[in-house]
């Protein structure tokens, strides 16, 4: 199941949602050279990567910023950067610009921090955008919990799209988070799942005051859970997978 868009669009162009994107892949292609030479990769990740146990010794504060925008490979960074543009871009519409960009921020930050609380002594180094676009996700649900979220669905040799309602679409993948936090042995490495869930939280409460400002529970009722303007629509074509008839 990969989401691959929302039928929620926005009213004015996503500056600061292209920017990042921009700064990610950029930053990505950049660390390209260092593929090859597994020392220099290391020394990379040691600079700017966020590693717990450095933390813990008082250094390496900067790399909770910093390994924001260093990704694994590239589908790690597909991944981030799909997400970053399905959920970001009605985010900033709702915040403007400049606010936007503080909260992505700060939202990875707290993801951030909530992955040091929960493995202080780990000597993994952690990379990604991925907390901070969790928290993208949190307001999401907060601001549109019935947006439409088209799943790609893809079965062996089936693909199908099928639209399913926002909450339903984070609250599961929020609930996988938390069941591979639990799940996960202690410095594993992998995925950091709790930075993911922390991020999201974190996201999810700093949306509160301008979820507060446009009414609240009222804004829930005026719009319905729904995107405030009308929704998207998008032509599906017909699948080319063959159907054989039964005989």
């Amino acid at each position: 199941m990969l989401p691959i868009r929302d039928h929620n669009p926005s009213g004015r162009t996503p500056y600061i949602t292209y920017a990042l994107m921009i700064a990610n892949i950029a930053i990505f292609v950049w660390t390209l050279q260092y593929e090859s030479d597994q020392r220099a990769l290391a020394q990379l990740y040691f600079d700017y990567a966020l590693i717990p146990a450095l933390i813990s010794e008082g250094q390496g504060f900067e790399g909770i910023v910093t390994s924001m925008f260093l990704h694994g490979g590239f589908m790690h960074l597909a991944g981030n950067m799909l997400f970053l543009f399905i959920f970001g871009d009605n985010m900033e519409d709702e915040m403007g610009h400049v606010p936007f960009l503080v909260f992505y921020l700060a939202a990875g930050v707290g993801a951030g921090l909530l992955h040091y609380l929960s493995e202080p002594y780990s000597q993994v180094p952690t990379i990604g955008a991925s907390g901070a676009i969790a928290g993208v996700m949190g307001g999401y649900l907060l601001l549109f919990p019935k947006a439409r979220i088209d799943i790609l669905i893809i079965l062996v040799v089936i693909f199908k799209i099928l639209p399913l309602p926002a909450w339903i679409v984070l609250a599961v993948w929020f609930a996988m988070q938390l069941f591979g936090g639990f799940s996960q042995p202690a410095d594993m490495g992998g995925v950091a799942y709790w930075a993911h869930a922390g991020g999201f939280l974190v996201g999810l409460v700093l949306t509160v005051p301008i979820w507060l400002r446009r009414g609240g529970p009222r804004f829930w009722v005026d719009t319905e859970g729904h995107p405030p303007h009308p929704e998207a629509q998008y032509r599906l074509a017909r699948s080319a997978v063959p159907r054989v008839p039964r005989r």
